[in-house]
């Protein structure tokens, strides 16, 4: 598929197999393991991600006229809208209610993860200009690809902002979500972070994680060289037990998680419960360049606030320890922010084929954002655990 420009050839692939990891990774960079060929050509491999299970992958490359891949994107044909975590259930119920047909659809994401980050990505070796260029060809070629495929529209979702602000008037329409994510501020320990806290949250985070501590639990964090099968199989019976108490979906295939510990050991930081030398609890994590990414959660056994010193207290001092700017601790969450997790935007774009239908999301879009931009202003002034001008009496 020609993009326009003589020298560069647009063209889809059916699976990251047909891309060497090299160059694929010279676009994705090392800042977020997530678009990473190995993260996502685990899901492909481990049949997580794949035909059956509703992700047909048609991943979008730009290739010059020396055949060097310069830009890509991952891609996929979805024919529901299972593990996006940016929810359009309404908007196709709307459309199928109007006699339209919404899947199947594009989605240009990392499957089930909920992580913001980069969705069009280009070779870092070219000048900036290049750079921007190849981004606006592939928002353009992913709109075409939409067209040639006759879906009823493609997105992109959990992309970064410089993305979300080069959608505009491209055909696109703007999305925004909230999400919880802790940052930190040159902390030096986890005393530290409490020490910014008001006096009853502190006094609230202090008493969970001596319950915890009283339960006798070894809590390790472990990294991915040192995960081995065993610990894998125990992770993956936490992973299906927490899926089955939500009512949720098991996404990820057993193998999925045996190739991201061969693919990605360097990023995986897994914090595991032990009781004696039994795991009974886990939560996965992958670290980016900046940030420490929370992704799965889940025990065998009920103990209370586990989850917490797991998921958000370790992950805490995890950070801390190793310099990183920020825990991202996934989806939902309101629970998160007296734990110190703020409210943040998160971005999508959205193409819609069908102008009538095109004006009617227009419009929930756009409400929408007002109320989620307001939401957090008001989430942040109302309910932050944070001191405010020094002040340890609240």
């Amino acid at each position: 598929m020609p993009d326009g420009a003589e020298s560069r050839v647009l063209s889809v692939v059916s699976s990251l197999k047909d891309i060497p990891a090299d160059k694929w990774d010279a676009c994705a960079g090392a800042d977020n393991p997530f678009v990473s060929h190995a993260f996502l050509s685990a899901l492909e491999e481990s049949g997580s991600a794949c035909e059956e299970m509703g992700w047909i992958p048609r991943h979008v490359v730009i290739e010059n006229a020396d055949g060097h891949i310069e830009a890509c994107a991952p891609v996929y044909i979805k024919t529901h809208s299972y593990g996006e975590y940016v929810f359009d259930w309404g908007w196709a119920d709307a459309y199928e209610r109007a006699g339209g047909r919404y899947y199947p659809k594009l989605q240009c994401a990392v499957p089930f993860s909920p992580v913001p980050g980069p969705r069009l990505l280009v070779d870092s070796k070219l000048d900036a200009a290049t750079q921007l260029e190849l981004r606006r060809i592939l928002l353009s070629g992913i709109i075409r690809v939409a067209e040639q495929l006759k879906v009823s529209s493609a997105h992109i979702t959990f992309c970064d902002e410089p993305t979300w602000q080069l959608g505009e008037n491209t055909g696109y329409l703007q999305r925004i979500g909230q999400q919880f994510h802790w940052h930190n501020n040159g902390y030096k320990t986890f005393d530290d972070f409490l020490g910014t806290l008001m006096s009853r949250k502190r006094k609230a985070i202090k008493k969970e994680r001596r319950q915890v501590a009283e339960l006798d639990l070894d809590i390790r964090a472990i990294s991915g060289i040192d995960m081995t099968e065993a610990y894998w199989d125990s992770f993956y019976q936490f992973y299906l037990a927490t899926t089955d108490k939500k009512w949720g979906q098991n996404y990820l295939q057993r193998d999925f998680f045996s190739l991201l510990g061969e693919r990605l050991p360097e990023a995986i930081v897994m914090i595991m419960a032990f009781d004696g030398e039994k795991p009974v609890g886990g939560a996965l994590n992958l670290k980016g360049s900046d940030c420490l990414y929370g992704r799965n959660w889940g025990s065998l056994e009920s103990h209370k606030f586990l989850h917490f010193e797991c998921c958000y207290y370790r992950a805490i001092e995890y950070a801390i320890e190793h310099g990183l700017a920020r825990v991202e601790a996934g989806a939902q969450g309101p629970h998160k922010i007296q734990r110190g997790y703020l409210p943040v935007p998160t971005y999508s774009l959205h193409y819609i084929r069908d102008p009538g239908f095109e004006n009617a999301v227009e419009n929930f879009v756009t409400q929408e954002r007002a109320q989620v931009e307001q939401d957090i202003i008001d989430i942040e002034l109302a309910y932050s655990p944070y001191r405010k001008d020094n002040d340890d009496t609240q």
